[in-house]
């Protein structure tokens, strides 16, 4: 375990509610490949804070990479939204290319 993926699940530990820090577990974990505890983190981080997209985008990858496409695909039609809803038309328009 990486000890970027240790101090992050300790500062979750220490305040669950810090979503930033479930964020940085969640990405953390993306790049150690375990994307169930990614994909745990970005819902409990989407959950509780109004996400531009990008969120979205990361559960989407991490949906995908559990063969979970149906999933993967909504995050990516609720990350179209909010992306719009802040202004990211260019974040919108890679996710949409991403639904094909």
């Amino acid at each position: 375990m990486s000890a970027r993926l240790e101090a992050f699940r300790q500062m979750v530990a220490k305040n669950p509610r810090n979503v930033l820090a479930r964020f940085g577990l969640a990405n953390e974990a993306m790049k150690a490949g375990d994307f169930a505890l990614a994909v745990e983190q970005l819902e409990l981080y989407l959950a509780s804070y109004d996400d531009e997209g990008n969120g979205w985008q990361r559960l989407a990858e991490s949906l995908t990479a559990l063969g979970r496409a149906g999933e993967a695909r909504a995050a990516l039609e609720k990350g179209i939204a909010a992306a719009e809803r802040f202004g990211h038309t260019g974040m919108a328009g890679e996710m949409r290319e991403r639904l094909g």
